[in-house]
């Protein structure tokens, strides 16, 4: 299926930095619950993603992410989400977020 360059645009990816991180017990699969500063136009969102084979909640504190900002919320448990973090699976299918290269301003858009 093939896309129109408008239809990419409806899609909001933007950098937000990950600002707290603690595991989510009650998730059906491992997860951990995530803070993330958007800067000031968006703000702070929450999260929850299922990337504990290759993080703890420590070393997420600081990162920068690119996440999905215009999703409706959806409620996970007894957690809000309202972003959707961004990531590509390793060869084991587990979950490598992607974010920049370099540090860039929070809430910079995808294109």
């Amino acid at each position: 299926m093939t896309i129109t360059f408008d239809d990419f645009l409806k899609v909001d990816v933007r950098v937000g930095r990950i600002t707290r991180a603690e595991p989510f017990p009650e998730a059906r699969k491992p997860a951990f619950k995530l803070w993330l500063d958007f800067g000031p136009e968006i703000g702070e969102r929450k999260s929850s993603a299922q990337i504990t084979k290759h993080y703890a909640p420590d070393d997420l504190i600081g990162r920068q992410v690119l996440a999905v900002v215009n999703f409706p919320p959806r409620q996970i448990g007894p957690v809000r989400s309202e972003v959707l973090v961004l990531g590509v699976p390793d060869a084991e299918g587990e979950v490598v977020l992607i974010g920049p290269g370099h540090d860039v301003p929070l809430g910079g858009r995808l294109f």
